[in-house]
């Protein structure tokens, strides 16, 4: 056999296991032989004739890399590569906002009571409905009215308040010293 055709050979293998190293992850074997195979075939080449040679050579210098990333463009959509690959995120999965969110921001300016002493941490029943709750520092006792003043995350903050207390409106105070949730704006909202 001519050296141009062992060469082509060489050629067309060391695309092939450049491929199956993009498929099957071989710890780099596939891929060093997939270069022997490059080098091995630009020897032949230049043997059979400098033309030749700079051909398989130029042919395989471009065309590993084409080959390389045309095999991890398709990728993803194999079998293999669905179980490599992790998919896109949902909206719903990224973006902190459900119902449990609206829920608890739904709360804020909304009075209950101290179910167990806040130390600061506690349970407080608002509307019938016993939710896990922080005070703003201070020691809450058992029964006590509380209002809740800021929701964090999934934590509810809430202060003391007197019966005769009148509801403070989101109005009154200085809207520059009031919490970012409590105003009612959705950062992630488009």
């Amino acid at each position: 056999m001519e050296y141009a055709a062992l060469a082509t050979i060489l050629l067309t293998i060391s695309f092939g296991m450049a491929i199956l190293e993009v498929f099957f992850p071989s710890g780099g074997l596939l891929g060093f032989l997939s270069i022997a195979s490059l080098v091995g075939a630009a020897i032949l080449g230049f043997q059979s004739g400098p033309y030749v040679g700079v051909g398989v050579l130029g042919t395989g210098l471009i065309g590993l890399p084409v080959v390389l990333i045309v095999a991890l463009k398709y990728l993803p959509s194999t079998r293999m590569g669905r179980k490599l690959l992790l998919g896109a995120p949902t909206s719903d999965e990224v973006l902190p906002h459900g119902k449990r969110e609206d829920f608890l921001k739904s709360l804020i300016g909304q009075r209950g009571v101290a179910k167990t002493m806040m130390l600061p941490a506690g349970a407080v029943t608002i509307e019938h409905r016993t939710i896990d709750a922080v005070s703003e520092g201070m020691v809450i006792d058992s029964g006590q009215a509380v209002e809740v003043i800021e929701v964090r995350g999934n934590r509810v903050v809430v202060r003391s308040v007197e019966e005769d207390e009148p509801d403070s409106t989101p109005g009154d105070e200085d809207p520059l010293s009031r919490s970012f949730d409590s105003l009612g704006i959705e950062p992630f909202d488009e």
